[in-house]
């Protein structure tokens, strides 16, 4: 009687994400802030243990919210004239046509989440009032304009000589493609090293860290 031989099947397996992770180094850290920021868009980060706090100055941030948007923000408190740098660049740049007063605004601005094209009537509006704008999110979808590999490279440039942190805030709904434009804005910059913000958590009674912790006071 013949033998049947069963058909070997190989499953195809998509390693995109393993690529694009390989090439990253991942540093996950808590960063609480002081105080909660005036930004346009509610999100909700994962929750971890650390005591990293949220720097104030030298830090470029990037914010996706549960729906994909993502936004640019520039954390320079000590040097706003750093930022200053990045808005008349752009404006030369991306012929803007900011005045000013808009640029003036654009300091002031905790994060942005429009497109170039949509940044002046953004800047018209007081930076105070800004969050009540409905902001649609930086294009990052199309590979020929990820414009938020331009706002990295400026921000990069004008604090130039400074030992920088690269900080990406996701929310617990966003999705890996999103996540995946994130990333290829910051490797197209040279950047492979990030922190990932989350939100404070109580270390738990009983753990190493709990009595690390305890005997450290």
């Amino acid at each position: 009687m013949p033998s049947v031989k069963v058909a070997r099947k190989t499953a195809d397996t998509d390693m995109t994400p393993f690529v694009d992770i390989a090439f990253l180094i991942l540093t996950f850290f808590i960063m609480a802030t002081k105080m909660k920021p005036p930004e346009p868009v509610e999100i909700t980060t994962p929750n971890s243990v650390s005591t990293k706090e949220l720097p104030a100055n030298d830090a470029v941030m990037v914010e996706m919210d549960g729906q994909g948007r993502v936004f640019f923000t520039m954390l320079s408190e000590n040097d706003p004239e750093a930022k200053l740098t990045v808005i008349r660049n752009l404006n030369q740049n991306k012929n803007l046509g900011l005045t000013e007063n808009e640029m003036k605004n654009f300091v002031k601005s905790y994060s942005i989440g429009v497109p170039f094209t949509q940044l002046k009537p953004l800047l018209a509006t007081p930076a105070e009032q800004q969050k009540d704008i409905k902001q649609p999110g930086i294009p990052v979808r199309d590979t020929t304009n990820n414009e938020l590999t331009t706002w990295i490279r400026d921000a990069v440039t004008a604090m130039s000589g400074r030992k920088l942190n690269y900080l990406i805030k996701a929310d617990n709904n966003a999705k890996y493609p999103d996540f995946k434009h994130v990333l290829t804005a910051f490797k197209k910059n040279d950047i492979y090293k990030f922190q990932l913000v989350t939100s404070p958590e109580d270390v738990p009674a009983g753990t190493d860290l709990a009595r690390s912790r305890a005997g450290a006071q």
